[in-house]
């Protein structure tokens, strides 16, 4: 395996081949290489975000963050349809996250409810037919950020003027890497093959509406980061029910893990690195394999900025609620979907005419 092949592995591959080999040398090699790539991630990621910062504000640092994490996601997934086809797919993906967290934002919860489901839907049906491409946690996530940071008036333009840079740059990198794809589908199919009847369309509905209900609610308690409750859905609500309960404990008990371990570095961490905690947890996800982990070490940037706002001890407490709430909240709403939809198909099947 080359370097560059190397460095092309996730954590889970990495950690794998470090395992598997048995010669000291290649072993050390191997474990070089997976430093680098966890320190250059963590470098290139820095670096976009900061000049995203620096052209368009400190306030639209999040849209750095939702370029870049759509980049590393369209290098190497598709959108199940033509190529050509999916570049209609990245311009309404972006079209979306440029108008709807602004208008959800602009009106009172209720109306915002409504917003919210119509763009997660839309982004759901958009980006989210290859289901194994697990699109859906880029740009649902991506969606639930910028509504979160909201900004209004001359920062606004630059966000959209950031983000159209975005589309731009994923369009290209998206095109150059999946242009040999040989898809037969195209942007029609996306909703052609929107059916509530089958299980990826229920799947599409059922986290579309857990994620918008789960932030109006937090909104109608008058809560902040009301969008952390809807990270925690959009990240338990999996296509198969079954897998949603071991993924909501995960969720749940390893944000209570991060938030320890991100009070222990701010008691102990001088002010002055405070601002670099979030870039510790960084550095934390790019070594972690599993889900549990990357949890906890992904609650110190948006802790980082919380605590800030609302002091460490509320933005600790408010954390971990938002995040229990939504793991439950999305087990409950699972189950009583499901339980609908099967209630609903019984009563079909016994109106059916008999042969």
């Amino acid at each position: 395996m080359t370097f560059y092949q190397e460095l092309q592995l996730s954590s889970t591959g990495s950690k794998q081949l470090i395992k598997n080999t048995k010669d000291p040398g290649e072993k050390r090699r191997h474990i070089l290489i997976y430093n680098f790539k966890v320190y250059l991630v963590m470098a290139f990621c820095v670096a976009v975000v900061s000049v995203y910062s620096k052209i368009t504000g400190n306030e639209n640092s999040v849209a750095g963050v939702t370029v870049l994490l759509a980049v590393l996601v369209l290098r190497q997934a598709d959108f199940g349809i033509r190529t050509t086809h999916g570049l209609l797919s990245i311009a309404g993906i972006f079209g979306i996250l440029m108008a709807g967290p602004r208008i959800a934002n602009s009106v009172s919860p209720i109306p915002a409810f409504f917003v919210n489901t119509v763009c997660i839907l839309l982004l759901m049906i958009l980006g989210c037919h290859n289901v194994i491409m697990y699109n859906h946690s880029t740009f649902v996530l991506g969606y639930l950020l910028l509504f979160g940071y909201d900004v209004t008036g001359k920062s606004y333009i630059f966000r959209i003027e950031g983000l159209l840079v975005g589309m731009i740059l994923c369009m290209i990198i998206f095109y150059k890497n999946q242009k040999n794809r040989p898809y037969r589908r195209t942007f029609r199919d996306l909703f052609r093959e929107f059916n509530l009847h089958s299980a990826r369309g229920r799947w599409y509905l059922k986290l579309t509406l857990i994620v918008s209900s789960s932030i109006l609610i937090m909104s109608l308690l008058g809560l902040p980061r009301a969008m952390w409750a809807g990270i925690a859905c959009m990240s338990v609500c999996l296509p198969f029910t079954n897998d949603c309960i071991a993924r909501s404990g995960k969720r749940w008990a390893f944000n209570i893990v991060g938030c320890a371990l991100f009070i222990i570095l701010y008691l102990l961490l001088p002010e002055s690195m405070y601002p670099y905690i979030g870039m510790i947890g960084g550095i934390g996800v790019g070594y972690s394999a599993g889900y549990a982990w990357q949890t906890a070490f992904n609650t110190f940037g948006a802790l980082s900025t919380a605590a800030g706002l609302f002091g460490m001890p509320a933005a600790v407490a408010l954390r971990i609620g938002a995040n229990i709430f939504g793991s439950v909240y999305t087990v409950i709403c699972n189950r009583l979907i499901d339980k609908i939809a099967a209630h609903a198909t019984t009563h079909k099947n016994l109106e059916s005419p008999q042969c």
